[in-house]
């Protein structure tokens, strides 16, 4: 039963709100009460070439929108809904895509290319649909180009949606020689010819086999070459795509084209338009993270069974590669300090010439040197901002040894740049410099300072004069003042910044007031700094860190005075609330670090809570954090005296707990539980039914962010710790959950990096909530309640033993544990301990690990399982 949907999808897209209302709603009923006749309504209208245009496109949306979604629970649904629909109707809709890329009207051809690469998305790892790819390919020779073109852009989505593994080698075979087909000289239509380019960039993952074949990576490679000099800009900019993304995925295949390629990127970046030369200078920029991971990952040391060897691509590209991205410094636009997302040649130079350094260290400095000597005192502005861009871009990379002697010539022109250069991109750059000089020449582990008693009133005078510049280059000087004093952060008693502290700090504070400073980040960055000089400081300086707490409250106070704001003034004033709450958490953290100051502070801390407390009625999600985060810090600083705000405070903790949707709030919650659990101990027990209520909650929510469940394991081991023998009731729900969890985490064959990486955290997770509840119980009468669920931890802490894949915080929490469990239950561990397949190997592992920190706790557990055994 298919209804006529032609006019109500216009009406949707109506200018007039009253129309568009109801034809949403009109949409959203047919869609609830009768899903088969929706679906077959939506693919018709979208099939039909007598049907206007926007219906067509609208229809093509609401189809994709019916079997996709971001959120995993959501996709989840529509999967299974497409899936139990009666297959004659699936087929019915299929036919109707399939026969939408025959269609005159490109929207509709790329509309239903999309929607069919989504439902392939679902059928094809079911095995449905095996003729799909046949009846695609078979397209390919037909007439009409805008057939083909249609075809290629399909297969390129079909790419997108599916995993490699669910194409057999034979239809990626004839895919791939499809694609190749399409973009070659020979095709005369261009239109063809980039479908088939953007194809190949999608079906590149698929090629593995195939660029293991020199004959056919040669020609893949010939192809996607010749393109990248078409006619046409778009098919050039989609070539060099496809070379970006090979540099990635084939490095290793490399080597016979590399030539070839530095001479077509060079002469794009010297002579083609934007777009095509930022994907040349692209390539590059992706050669050097190739670069740089392997050096970082094998420490420069290749012997001959290193799997991935390092080309040194960048390095013997050095000579001719270096100029060509000075040159790219000269082309600068007029505004483009001002604009945020702002992207051009120069800065893709810029950046490019800094992975560069970073790849071949010392090597890039004598290349460079010249250009900016050269340059820097040029009276064209171009040639000045792009001296001083080079110097900063290269800064990361070479030895301190190296560029030490260069800076401490470099700083005092830098300095005066910065007030007496008449342009303001050279002050934006020359500012941005000197924070790059703070942040990788600057610091305790430096050997020669760079920083001196000498220069360091002229510096804070420079940087602080400046604060007070057009907001881009004011954003750039405190972006340098934090830096600078991040450098001072392990100095001790004493620091350099102690006498300009007051001052520092009054001219950040100006900085929030100005009228303009919503601009450029500034207000961001000025808070951001102000908290970096707070974190910093010394005991010298606490006194004037406390009088900073009535500033601060009083302009948090401020921004809940004010009643009905528009909405993009309640943004701006909920950004101003996170931001203050952001100063105060520092504040707090600083404070509370130290008897005498703590002291002191806390005569403030029921004001400060209840301002957080009434920014939590505000309902805003960054807020939420942001003041969450603070109250954490409060609770720490506060200890067992936290209790008096907990009736207050429970039921945001709870709103926060309950926050599915802000899964960040959900996190920090889950953290700040913990936080209060360290401070109040066993107070906190009259609050344990419901928080653990809701944790449990979560964790069997199929629509929480995984990232959140890591935490809440380890916040049980928090709990317990602070209740002790009290954890008792919610031992037979924590248990079985870490039991899962702990079944799932342990195994981890064919997982990919990142996987493996959230396997660890959720591994930690588990092993810190059973860490927490064995010492929660040690001691205790009833730790005999434990004995049962000792076997299966000890097999949990054999598979990870087993996998070889944990990181250091893994093996030191599990090492750990083990101790626990010895610790805790004594005699009754000992003999299961002895029993345990890989207990004793992984000790002796972690007894002579290289990282202290698992050594400490390896030998703490020798001691503790040596006792149990002995019992």
């Amino acid at each position: 039963m298919a209804m006529e949907v032609t006019q109500v999808l216009l009406n949707a897209q109506s200018v007039d709100g009253t129309v568009r209302k109801h034809a949403e709603e009109t949409l959203k009923q047919f869609q609830e009460q009768n899903i088969t006749g929706f679906l077959l309504s939506l693919s018709g209208e979208l099939a039909s070439d007598e049907k206007p245009v926007d219906s067509r496109k609208l229809a093509g949306l609401i189809l994709k929108n019916a079997l996709d979604a971001k959120e995993q629970h959501r996709k989840f649904e529509l999967v299974q809904r497409w899936l139990s629909l009666d297959v004659s109707v699936k087929t019915q809709i299929k036919t109707c895509l399939l026969q939408t890329l025959c269609s005159p009207v490109p929207d509709a051809r790329s509309t239903a290319s999309q929607v069919i690469a989504k439902v392939a998305g679902i059928e094809l790892p079911q095995k449905q649909w095996p003729e799909l790819i046949g009846s695609l390919l078979s397209n390919i020779h037909q007439v009409p180009a805008h057939v083909k073109q249609a075809t290629l852009e399909t297969l390129g989505y079909l790419c997108e949606e599916v995993s490699p593994d669910v194409i057999d080698q034979d239809e990626v075979n004839k895919i791939l020689t499809a694609v190749v087909q399409g973009m070659n000289a020979s095709e005369g239509n261009n239109d063809v010819r980039l479908a088939a380019t953007r194809s190949l960039y999608n079906a590149l993952g698929f090629a593995q086999a195939n660029f293991t074949n020199d004959m056919e990576r040669d020609y893949i490679m010939r192809v996607v070459c010749e393109a990248t000099l078409s006619p046409e800009l778009k098919i050039r900019q989609a070539a060099f795509e496809c070379l970006v993304s090979i540099s990635s995925t084939y490095y290793e295949k490399l080597a016979p084209y590399i030539q070839d390629i530095f001479n077509i990127t060079a002469k794009a970046v010297k002579e083609d338009e934007e777009p095509v030369a930022l994907q040349a200078i692209e390539f590059w920029s992706s050669i050097c993270d190739e670069e740089i991971d392997i050096l970082e990952e094998y420490g420069g040391e290749f012997t001959a069974d290193s799997d991935v060897p390092c080309f040194y691509f960048i390095k013997q590209a050095l000579p001719a590669l270096v100029p060509m991205l000075l040159e790219t410094l000269l082309k600068q636009e007029e505004d483009q300090d001002q604009d945020e997302g702002a992207w051009n040649l120069s800065m893709a130079g810029g950046t490019c010439l800094g992975l560069v350094a970073r790849t071949v260290g010392d090597d890039i400095v004598p290349l460079v040197m010249p250009f900016i000597e050269e340059n820097i005192t040029k009276p064209d502005w171009r040639q000045r901002e792009a001296a001083t861009y080079a110097f900063g871009s290269i800064l990361e990379g070479p030895s301190p040894d190296k560029l030490t002697p260069i800076v401490n010539v470099a700083l005092n022109f830098m300095l005066a740049a910065l007030t007496k250069d008449p342009n303001n991109h050279v002050k934006d750059t020359t500012a941005w410099t000197l924070g790059r000089i703070f942040e990788f020449l600057h610091g305790s582990t430096m050997e020669t300072p760079i920083i001196t008693q000498e220069n360091c009133q002229q510096i804070i005078t420079v940087l602080l004069q400046s604060m007070k510049d057009a907001p881009n280059v004011a954003e750039k000087a405190c972006g340098a003042l934090y830096f600078l004093a991040q450098g001072y952060e392990d100095v001790g008693s004493s620091s350099p910044l102690t006498p300009y502290f007051q001052e520092i700090v009054q001219s950040l504070l100006t900085v929030t007031h100005r009228e303009d400073a919503g601009e450029s980040r500034l207000r961001t960055s000025a808070y951001e700094t102000l908290n970096e000089v707070v974190r910093c400081s010394t005991d010298e300086t606490a006194p004037m860190v406390l009088q900073l707490v009535p500033v601060i409250m009083m302009e948090l106070h401020q921004t809940l005075e004010a009643q009905k704001l528009a909405s993009d003034e309640r943004e701006k004033q909920n950004e101003l609330q996170g931001l203050l709450c952001g100063c105060l958490q520092v504040i707090i953290q600083k404070l509370g670090a130290s008897e005498p100051t703590k002291y002191v502070f806390m005569q403030h801390a029921d004001q400060i809570m209840n301002l957080f407390l009434r920014v939590f009625a505000c309902r805003s999600a960054t807020v939420h954090e942001e003041a969450m985060l603070a109250i954490g810090a409060l609770a720490y600083a506060a200890g067992p005296d936290f209790a008096k705000y907990m009736p207050e405070f429970y039921k945001y903790l709870e709103m926060g707990l309950q926050n599915f949707e802000e899964y960040q709030v959900c996190a920090v919650t889950v953290g700040v539980v913990g936080d209060i659990c360290r401070a109040l101990e066993d107070k906190i027990l009259p609050y344990c039914d419901g928080i653990m209520t809701q944790l449990l909650k979560d964790l069997s929510s199929n629509q929480l962010h995984r990232s959140v469940k890591p935490p809440i394991f380890s916040c049980f081991g928090d709990i317990s710790l602070a209740i002790g023998e009290n954890f008792e009731k919610y031992l037979m729900y924590a248990m079985p959950m870490l039991q899962s969890a702990a079944e799932l985490s342990a195994h981890t064959s064919g997982a990919d990096d990142e996987l493996i990486e959230y396997t660890n955290l959720l591994r930690n997770g588990i092993l810190e909530a059973y860490s927490g509840i064995f010492q929660g119980f040690k001691n205790s009468p009833k730790t005999q309640l434990l004995i049962p669920y000792a076997p299966h931890i000890l097999q949990f802490l054999d598979s990870l033993y087993m996998e070889k894949d944990m990181d250091d915080v893994v093996m030191k929490t599990a090492i750990g544990l083990l101790g626990d469990l010895a610790d805790t239950l004594g005699g009754n561990a000992g003999a299961l301990i002895q029993q345990s397949l890989s207990s004793r190997d992984f000790l002796n592992e972690c007894l002579s690990s290289e990282d202290h920190f698992i050594k400490e706790s390896a030998e703490w557990a020798k001691l503790a399982i040596s006792r149990a055994i002995s019992v």
